[in-house]
């Protein structure tokens, strides 16, 4: 059973790719080496300052006063825009999970997002300033049209004071408007393996006052895996509007679709093997996800004065979502709306201390319906069958999330010295209805699941010291956060009971961190070192049903230390004037973990083993990236990156070692700028060296993964997601015509 999304019409044969590329690659390279010229002049400092990664990270790390490290358009554009995870996983202290090809993503920020089995939780993420998480903490990115994302800053570690929750840190998106004054047309178009094309259509009017665009994208692909495609339609609406001089506008709209197949997961012996012929309990179900999404921000910036202003946004997302799994057919709908507001007020203490206040709020409420129907799963002749209804849910579920910060800086001019001070108070609660329980609506149904939960509001300081010495900033900072159990895992559904004695995560976060510029500022580098201390860690366990069977609930277990280096390199040569090169940029950015276990206890059945100073699943003691970009003054560029991910346990005992890999991959192309239009044509390869790879782990508790009728041997654990095991390819051509 099955079924085909797409035409084959895009499908391109991988040899003739392979040789287009290995052959382009060869020509430009020789390009490169005949007309190499060895003499490098002292850059334009001035340049280097506008240097749009460089500047953007100083500003965002001095803001924050913690760990920031930001991917411009430039940056996402080195690979293809829809593989996000190419993109964020060169950073160092980032790394992106995926279940699905271009969906399911799971960020993790100093190996903190890999808890929950699926989807992210512990991490925020932010569109334009506004909240893509949802009041419970949930984050899906599915359905988010990352070809119009032009910027992407990460803060590393827990960042309450100006974002509420989370523990492991804070992805913001940004899209921008043209540059271009008037009205320009851009049209992206690009094919690659297994199927894959994409689209995108975008209109731009610019003038003084106001800036518009209106975008459709589409994407398409087969997959790297059987019924593994995808298939994504956006339609996005982006408007910046200047009032007057005190006041402007920034409103977005998108309606979103997104459908990916769910592969299911393989053994570990399928997975060494280079194997992968799909999960068969998951293609018997037709297994895949379906995302229906509208999303709508309002923002408003208004100046009191040259010292006070205000920024205020108010939104409204809903995700209508089909979820076929191997176990169970579910269906949410789950809108959720909510305020951001800030005031910022700048002013002088005195002639020798600035000083700079803001405070503001958070708000935002989800509500869900939500049913989930388990298969019967033992009969292959009707694969879809559900059990009777009084063993599935229907829940109308209610959460509530509120958020209130003030974040100070004091700055001694003379000292060119900050001290930073920030608060936020935070705080959660769930509601839950449970629609089948009505007396006399299902026979057999005899409990209701509803209830209601309310944390203790949490208190989250942030304290840094921040000196800069000509081009270098030094900071020290203390950070705490937390994350409070989502409504799911607030209740025992098998028994019936409120997980009364479950306590939201606390972390507390030391950070040294050292960015600057050197060597005339030809050198940009930001060195990190941290200590995070996670303590009543959630984590799924089992339990004994006194009706029979088992169940599955969280608990606090105990504590996790996250210890660690983190570095990022990067060097801009910028050649004579009658070079043929106009830029050679080599970069490194690097990650050396430290993450134990400590007084962490978990339980399995009725056992009960303590996992203390064992190594955290699902994150290598090391991962580094190397990249080498090199622009001619002709148009030619080349894109190489080497990714090194480490090895990584999946259990807390750490007897499952997953071998580590590196994937190689390189963009060719030539782009041209003019009055009247610019293009941009382009080659790329990704896993050039045919490694064996994966993209999503199954992780400590949720580890041996069986489900009925995946046709494997029993006791056989399927907890792999594999990735492109072979090379594959794409290329492209984005035009853009200005009138």
């Amino acid at each position: 059973m099955g079924y085909s999304l797409f035409a084959n019409r895009f499908s391109l044969k991988k040899n003739s790719m392979k040789k287009i590329f290995i052959l382009s690659y060869l020509i430009l390279s020789a390009g490169f080496a005949f007309a190499q010229d060895s003499t490098i002049k002292a850059l334009d400092e001035v340049i280097v300052r506008e240097k749009r990664r460089t500047a953007k990270e100083r500003g965002e790390f001095k803001r924050h006063a913690q760990t920031v490290e930001a991917l411009t358009e430039e940056e996402l554009n080195r690979n293809n825009p829809a593989f996000i995870e190419q993109s964020l996983g060169t950073m160092a202290g980032v790394q992106v999970d995926k279940r699905t090809q271009l969906g399911g993503q799971r960020l993790v920020i100093r190996g903190y997002g890999n808890d929950q089995k699926f989807n992210n939780w512990g991490v925020k993420a932010y569109y334009n300033g506004v909240p893509i998480t949802t009041a419970e903490g949930v984050t899906v990115l599915d359905d988010i049209d990352f070809s119009l994302v032009n910027n992407i800053e990460v803060v590393k570690g827990p960042a309450a004071t100006m974002y509420g929750g989370g523990v492991g840190g804070v992805a913001r998106f940004y899209m921008k408007s043209s540059e271009d004054k008037g009205v320009s047309l851009t049209e992206k178009s690009s094919f690659g393996s297994f199927g894959l094309f994409q689209s995108n259509t975008r209109l731009d009017v610019v003038d003084d006052n106001s800036a518009i665009a209106l975008s459709f994208g589409h994407l398409q692909s087969d997959g790297y895996r059987p019924r593994g495609g995808s298939l994504k339609n956006f339609l996005t609406f982006f408007g910046e509007f200047k009032l007057n001089k005190k006041q402007s506008v920034t409103a977005y709209m998108s309606h979103n679709f997104s459908l990916e197949g769910v592969t299911g997961q393989v053994s570990y012996a399928d997975y060494y093997a280079g194997i992968d012929n799909g999960n068969a309990a998951y293609a018997k179900k037709n297994a895949r996800n379906e995302f229906l999404t509208t999303r709508f921000s309002l923002t408003h910036d208004y100046k009191f004065s040259n010292t006070f202003s205000n920024r205020t946004a108010v939104f409204y997302f809903t995700q209508d979502l089909k979820n076929v799994s191997a176990g169970a057919d579910g269906n949410s709908q789950s809108p959720s709306l909510g305020l951001r507001s800030t005031f910022s007020w700048k002013t002088n203490l005195s002639d020798k201390v600035s000083n700079d206040f803001s405070f503001g709020t958070e708000i935002q409420q989800s509500r869900s319906l939500a049913s989930s129907y388990r298969f019967l799963g033992t009969d292959d002749a009707n694969p879809l069958k559900v059990q009777d209804i009084s063993k599935g849910s229907y829940f109308k579920t209610l959460t509530n999330q509120y958020a209130y910060f003030f974040h100070n800086r004091m700055t001694f001019n003379e000292l060119d010295l900050s001290l930073i001070i920030g608060l936020s108070a935070n705080q959660i609660n769930y509601t839950r209805l449970d629609l089948l329980a009505n007396q006399g609506l299902i026979t057999g149904y005899n409990k209701d699941l509803s209830f209601e939960k309310s944390f203790e509001t949490s208190y989250n300081p942030h304290i840094a010291l921040q000196k800069n010495f000509k081009d270098q900033i030094i900071n020290v900072s203390y950070s705490e956060g937390y994350n409070a159990p989502t409504a799911s895992t607030s209740f025992i559904g098998t028994i019936n009971k409120v997980n009364d004695n479950l306590l939201p995560e606390k972390a507390k976060m030391f950070d040294l961190g050292i960015q600057g510029l050197l060597f005339r500022n030809r050198l940009d580098y930001q060195v990190s070192l941290f200590n995070i201390d996670i303590t009543n860690k959630l984590t799924q366990l089992s339990g004994v049903n006194p009706a029979g069977g088992t169940y599955t609930y969280f608990a606090n277990t105990g504590n996790q230390s996250n210890s660690g280096l983190e570095l990022s390199l990067g060097y801009l040569i910028v050649p004579k004037t009658k070079s043929f090169f106009k830029k050679i940029e080599p970069f490194f950015n690097y990650s050396n973990y430290n993450f134990k276990y400590s007084d962490f206890k978990t339980k399995f059945g009725s056992d009960i083993v303590d996992y203390s100073n064992k190594q955290v699943v699902g994150v290598p003691k090391t991962k580094y990236t190397l990249g080498l970009d090199i622009v001619t003054k002709a148009g030619l560029y080349l894109n190489n990156t080497y990714n090194f991910m480490g090895d990584v346990y999946t259990d807390f005992a750490n007897t499952n070692n997953v071998k580590g890999y590196a994937l190689l991959n390189s963009k060719i192309g030539y782009k041209y700028t003019g009055k009247k239009v610019d293009f941009d044509v382009y080659f790329a390869g990704n896993n050039l060296t045919n490694q064996i790879n994966y993209t999503f782990l199954f992780l400590g508790n949720n580890i041996n993964d069986s489900d009925p009728g995946n046709n494997y041997p029993a006791g056989v654990a399927t907890d792999v997601n594999p990735g492109p095991s072979k090379a594959y390819y794409f290329g492209g051509v984005n035009v853009k015509f200005k009138f």
